[in-house]
């Protein structure tokens, strides 16, 4: 006997269902908000050496600001203050003359930096002057954020193999919440990156436990569904961000901003069931006929809750000890299963590697920062829509080939697009972006169906590593182009088309149950 067999008779996506989507939609708002936090917390306004202290001279007393920074402050070839230099003695004959170039000794900012605040009140840059010789510690935040996320995602896919999917959802809730707020009271730049590598740890349970838990408990016919708007709940955070950075321009408080929510979603945790999947894979029959039981009530199934009898489910797994613990050996220790993890994790690299280096890449629209952030979520939801037509259309593994080659291609174009063609560059860019973005959609949907029950949660959790992973290796790829301009979207498009033929080799789930364990895995091939 199958689970699809229970779900179909208490219904496999009614209101009980339709509950998990909504409680899970409210927990994952909040993640968008974190990976994309640096965009604004870590922004770098327009700065320049200090010169106050010379004021205390009495040397400036008669002369405007103007005057006071031509003196002391290099100019560069724009036209603007230098950002990290000024005269080691101020250059008073540049008042008479500003056309005149000097070959005065000049000298890294004695006395720290004045920052203009018109677009930000606060970020970390200003806080502790992570500019110039600092700036590598600025960039360093999100790498130690994500470099969290990505031992995180290993840490959770394991816990929730063996706790369960529930509890661990609330433990990433609570912790996360707790790191992230104290993160917002750090009193040094250490204390924050410690922090934000605990927030990253904590926070990234919420995506792989809620995305798992979700699919587990819709039947085959709509867990196309349940994968796209897991997707743009992601969207929708992003979208949301844009406008709370927008009137939050103070570091601290916007990250407390974008960590309240999690207060909603602990409070709706108490909605939320245990996988009966999980239950029954680990022996907990009675819990499980308690959960299938409840979904059959709110769905109006009473007619079937008679059939719900701890006997009837033990028969959905009969191939494995149900006493046994799963851990990431498992995904290595049978041929079919290592073939299933090496695959995955290679695609999963590849896909977060061309997502979020197309991301980074993306220029040319004359918009302030704030424009930018929602321009770019919005260009996610007519590609994600359209996966839910191509998932039932073409399946999950051509969906994936697919729009992977495709973004292979708008890369490839913009190699051989002169730059002079800015807006032409601009729009295939974002065009590519749309396409790496269905593939992402549909890559989290696609890699919960192809593993068992019993390693699901672990075989997400390395998934996730991977994709981290690779958004790492994403902004070192884009400095490759010191060596040659186009040597990143070359490497991008490599990655992208090598991603495209891993997909070619994974097995179809469209309309097939979801495999219990590990034997299901073996006797498939």
């Amino acid at each position: 006997m199958k689970f699809e067999n229970v779900l179909a008779d208490i219904n496999g996506f009614g209101r009980f269902q339709i509950m998990i989507i909504v409680i899970s939609f409210i927990g994952r708002f909040t993640l968008p908000c974190h990976f994309m936090l640096n965009n604004f917390i870590a922004a770098v306004p327009s700065h320049h050496c200090d010169i106050s202290s010379l004021d205390d001279e009495g040397i400036f007393m008669n002369l405007s600001r103007t005057e006071r920074l031509l003196v002391t402050i290099p100019v560069q070839q724009d036209g603007t203050p230098s950002s990290c230099q000024m005269f080691q003695e101020p250059q008073y004959h540049l008042l008479v003359n500003t056309s005149h170039i000097t070959d005065a000794h000049t000298v890294p900012c004695q006395n720290g930096w004045v920052y203009d605040n018109t677009t930000f009140k606060s970020t970390l840059t200003s806080e502790w002057d992570l500019v110039c010789d600092r700036r590598g510690k600025n960039k360093a935040t999100a790498t130690i954020f994500f470099v969290g996320v990505m031992f995180g995602a290993m840490a959770f896919g394991s816990l929730s193999d063996r706790y369960g999917r529930r509890i661990m959802l609330l433990v990433s809730y609570v912790s996360g919440m707790v790191f992230a707020v104290a993160s917002a009271f750090s009193t040094s730049y250490v204390m924050f990156t410690v922090l934000r590598f605990l927030t990253g740890f904590c926070i990234t349970g919420i995506v792989i436990v809620s995305a798992v838990l979700s699919v587990e408990w819709v039947d085959i016919e709509h867990r196309k569904i349940v994968g796209v708007i897991d997707s743009l709940s992601w969207t929708f955070g992003n979208i949301v961000f844009s406008l709370i950075a927008y009137f939050v321009n103070d570091w601290r408080r916007l990250i407390i901003s974008v960590t309240l929510p999690l207060i909603l979603a602990i409070f709706t945790w108490r909605w939320m069931p245990e996988s009966a999947r999980w239950l029954i894979a680990n022996g907990k029959l009675e819990q499980a006929q308690m959960y299938l039981k409840k979904c059959a009530n709110m769905n109006r199934r009473e007619e079937s809750i008679h059939t719900l009898k701890t006997e009837t489910l033990s028969t959905i797994v009969t191939t494995e000890k149900r006493d046994r613990t799963y851990s990431y050996l498992d995904l290595i220790r049978t041929p079919e299963m290592r073939k299933l993890a090496m695959r995955t994790g290679i695609l999963w690299f590849c896909i977060a590697t061309t997502f979020y280096g197309i991301s980074f890449k993306i220029t040319g629209f004359g918009l302030n920062i704030y424009l930018t952030q929602f321009t770019y979520a919005l260009i996610e939801l007519p590609a994600k829509l359209a996966v839910l037509y191509l998932l039932e259309k073409i399946g999950r593994r051509r969906t994936v080939v697919g729009t992977l080659l495709l973004a292979a291609i708008c890369l490839g174009i913009n190699i051989v697009i002169p730059k002079e063609m800015s807006v032409a560059t601009t729009v295939v860019a974002i065009i590519g972006k749309g396409f790496s973005s269905a593939s992402f959609a549909t890559l989290v949907l696609y890699s919960s169906e192809l593993y068992p029950t019993v390693v699901r949660q672990n075989g997400m959790g390395y998934n996730s590593f991977m994709a981290r992973f690779g958004v790492a290796v994403a902004p070192m790829i884009l400095l490759l182009d010191d060596v040659w301009t186009e040597l990143p979207q070359v490497v991008l498009c490599f990655v992208a088309v090598l991603g495209g033929i891993v997909a070619r080799t994974l097995s179809e789930t469209r309309n097939r149950c979801l495999p219990e364990t590990i034997e299901d895995i073996e006797q498939k091939q």
